[in-house]
C-alpha cells in the first residue's frame, strides 16, 4: 500500500520556523512525515511535533555566523544522523534592529540609497548569506549520498525594481541566481534545487508591517487576494516530493498571478 505520508522517513531542516511562513511548513511537513529540525524555541517545536505526530527538534542558531550554521549541522546529525530536505526560509525585511523593533524591525529609511550601512548589512546577511552559509554546510552530504532536495525562499520582490524595500529586493534576486547556481553544480549528484518565490502572504508580521492593503483584502481567497502560508507550503511540498522528482534550478512565484513575466 502506498504511504499517505510521502515524507515517511525523511529528515528535514526548516530554517526560521519559529513563526510565521516557516512554522506553518514545518508543520506541513511534519503531516507528510518528515522528522524535522526547527530553528525555533522548544515550545514552538513541541507543539509541532504534538500536530503532527512527527519528531521534532528544536535547533536555534544565528545562520550568519559558519561557525553557529556548522555547530547546528553537527546536532542534527548527531540526532537524527542525515538531512534529507533542506528549506531556507530564514530572512525578512529586517534591519540591525530585529524583528521586535518599531516597523516589525524594517530599516527605516529602506530605499537603495538612504538605507545605512549597517541596516544593509543585516538584511543582505539574513536572507542571503545565511542561505549560501547553511546550502554550504549541508549540500556535500547530499552530493555524497546522491539523494536530498533543496528549497530556498525567494519573493517577488527580487523579481521586480522597487523603490521602497530595494535591499531586500536584491539580497533576494540574488537567492534567485544562487539557487541556479547551486541547482547547476548539484545536478550531476541527482539533488534538485529550487526557490518558492511568495508574493503577498498574511502572515502575522506581513498585517503588522502594514503591507496588508483593505483593497486587496477584500478580495478575500482570489487570485487577485493575497495568499495564505498554506498556498507556499504547498508549493515547498511540491518541490521536496516525488511531484517535483525531474524540476530543478526553478524559481516558482507563489502570488496569485500578480507577476506574470518570465521569472
Amino acid at each position: 500500500m502506498t504511504s499517505t505520508r510521502p515524507l515517511d522517513g525523511q529528515i528535514a531542516w526548516i530554517t526560521g520556523s519559529s513563526r510565521g511562513l516557516g512554522r506553518v511548513m514545518a508543520r506541513h511537513l511534519g503531516c507528510l512525515g518528515a522528522t524535522g529540525e526547527a530553528e525555533s524555541l522548544d515550545h514552538v517545536a513541541a507543539d509541532v511535533a504534538r500536530e503532527t505526530g512527527s519528531r521534532v527538534l528544536a535547533v536555534a542558531a544565528d545562520l550568519t555566523r559558519p561557525t553557529e550554521v556548522a555547530a547546528a549541522v553537527t546536532r542534527i546529525r548527531a540526532e537524527l544522523g542525515r538531512i534529507d530536505v533542506l528549506v531556507n526560509n530564514a530572512g525578512g525585511d529586517i534591519g540591525l534592529a530585529g524583528a521586535t523593533a518599531p516597523g516589525g524591525g524594517r530599516p527605516a529609511r529602506n530605499d537603495a540609497v538612504g538605507i545605512s550601512v549597517e541596516d544593509l548589512r543585516a538584511v543582505l546577511d539574513r536572507n542571503l548569506l545565511s542561505c549560501i552559509l547553511v546550502c554550504r554546510e549541508v549540500a556535500p552530504e547530499m552530493m555524497a549520498r546522491r539523494a536530498g532536495c533543496i528549497v530556498t525562499l525567494g519573493s517577488v520582490a527580487g523579481l521586480s525594481g522597487r523603490e521602497e524595500g530595494a535591499i531586500y529586493a536584491t539580497a533576494k534576486a540574488a537567492v534567485h541566481e544562487y539557487t541556479r547556481c547551486l541547482a547547476a553544480q548539484l545536478r550531476p549528484y541527482n539533488v534538485p534545487v529550487n526557490c518558492v518565490a511568495p508574493g503577498g502572504t498574511l502572515t502575522a508580521r506581513f498585517r503588522a508591517t502594514g503591507q496588508a492593503l483593505d483593497a486587496v483584502l477584500e478580495k478575500g481567497e482570489a487570485l487577485e487576494g493575497y495568499g495564505r502560508p498554506e498556498d507556499i507550503a504547498r508549493a515547498v511540498e511540491y518541490f521536496v516530493t516525488e511531484a517535483g522528482r525531474h524540476v530543478t534550478g526553478q524559481i516558482l512565484r507563489v502570488d496569485g498571478g500578480d507577476q506574470l513575466w518570465p521569472a
